[in-house]
């Protein structure tokens, strides 16, 4: 079992910015990005959306640059910029060959620090962003997580869709989006990360430089506590051949002692192999549905397993009651050591090809980097995995908590 066991190298500026360097010596590809701890999750009531709405704008134009340019820079040398909103981080990032570090990082630290959203930019961005709330809104299979998670983190803001509301997005002007950026994209509220066959000492060198010119204070959160869930079952109708359902509950935060068994449990469920335990009950043996899953949402102080599924309305109820039952046979003991140890060895082997695709890691790094602050080697990793017991996936929870129910 070989995973990438060469550990990240940090650097914490005297202003408060973390840098984080993933090595990959043999790669032709760098990256080099920004981790903001910001998300949907710090929005007001009347703001649903904003966090999205800035990542989507911040590459419409800075003092130096029009969006032309903007798009230009990093395409010119065969490169990308890319960008991804979460419930608790805002990501923006080069993927570019090698030798353009330095064009990467100089660029993202101007959109960190100049971004102006043009007002004209800004109304042609809105419809866009109102037609990707549109489509997904459309997409079932994808909105009903959205309310499980409503449901799961009620009272609390890690509720708030991430797209937000067509009658938020309507709201947000210029002078909204800077007043933004300038409270939470500040350097001890970011980590600037780079990923390539650069070294260290030279990739520092490069960030530092280049994102000298940010500035700012480190913002003040108001992360409720998230309060205790109730049990639940909600019931949407909808106009689809298709009932999507949801069913989970919450588990621990990012980086609790029971993550690695958390993780592990969830791959036998319903992870990506088809001889998980949720497909061959409902798909490969039964034919019941298309496609059946279990995933995690992990946040800084909480999170939620959840199992999705998409069947024929009529085979819903019986769905829902083998979920159940192979939850149960799992609390009672179906995974008997020799199981056990057979499921750590394709879930290692997973992680084995996920770890090859660089891009892959060096944001999972950023994140571990942004909201724990370390990253834990691959050795560690393994080490961790291989020392989960039987008892530590019998203890989890027995029973679905909450459901959420589109049909």
């Amino acid at each position: 079992m070989r995973l990438n066991n060469q550990p990240v190298s940090t650097r914490v500026l005297p202003n408060g910015l973390t840098l984080l360097h993933t090595p990959a010596p043999r790669s032709s590809v760098g990256y080099v990005g920004v981790a903001v701890r910001v998300g949907a999750r710090d929005e007001a009531d009347d703001d649903f959306g904003l966090a999205h709405f800035v990542e989507h704008t911040i590459f419409k134009g800075t003092a130096r640059r029009r969006a032309w340019h903007i798009i230009n820079r990093m395409e010119a040398v065969g490169g990308e910029l890319n960008a991804y909103t979460t419930k608790e981080e805002t990501v923006i990032y080069s993927a570019f060959p090698g030798n353009n570090p330095a064009r990467a990082a100089e660029l993202i630290a101007d959109l960190v620090a100049n971004s102006q959203f043009p007002s004209a930019e800004l109304e042609k961005e809105r419809e866009v962003v109102a037609d990707e709330i549109d489509s997904y809104l459309d997409t079932p299979s994808e909105a009903v997580y959205d309310d499980f998670e409503d449901m799961m983190f009620e009272g609390s803001p890690l509720g708030h869709n991430i797209l937000g509301t067509r009658k938020a997005l309507q709201n947000f002007n210029s002078d909204h989006c800077r007043k933004y950026l300038h409270r939470w994209y500040v350097p001890a509220n970011m980590v600037v990360f780079y990923a390539g066959s650069m070294s260290a000492d030279r990739a520092f060198t490069i960030m530092e430089r280049a994102f000298d010119i940010v500035e700012g204070s480190t913002p003040v959160r108001s992360h409720s506590i998230v309060p205790q869930y109730r049990q639940f079952e909600v019931h949407k109708p909808i106009e689809s051949h298709q009932a999507h359902t949801i069913m989970g509950a919450r588990v621990g935060a990012i980086g609790s002692p029971d993550g690695d068994a958390t993780a592990l449990l969830t791959n036998i469920l319903g992870g990506p192999g088809m001889n998980s335990l949720l497909n061959v009950a409902l798909r490969e043996h039964r034919g019941l549905v298309y496609n059946v899953e279990a995933s995690t949402g992990i946040f800084s102080d909480c999170g939620a397993i959840a199992i999705y599924y998409g069947c024929d309305p009529d085979d819903n109820d019986r769905c829902a009651a083998l979920v159940r039952r192979t939850i149960e046979q799992v609390a009672n003991g179906l995974i008997t050591s020799r199981r056990l140890e057979m499921a750590k060895k394709q879930y290692l082997g997973q992680l084995v090809v996920a770890n090859e695709n660089l891009e892959n890691r060096v944001l999972s790094n950023a994140r571990a980097q942004l909201l724990l602050g370390k990253v834990r080697t691959a050795a560690q990793a393994i080490d961790q995995i291989r020392a989960i017991s039987t008892a530590d996936l019998n203890n989890k929870e027995r029973d679905p908590a909450g459901r959420a129910l589109y049909c």
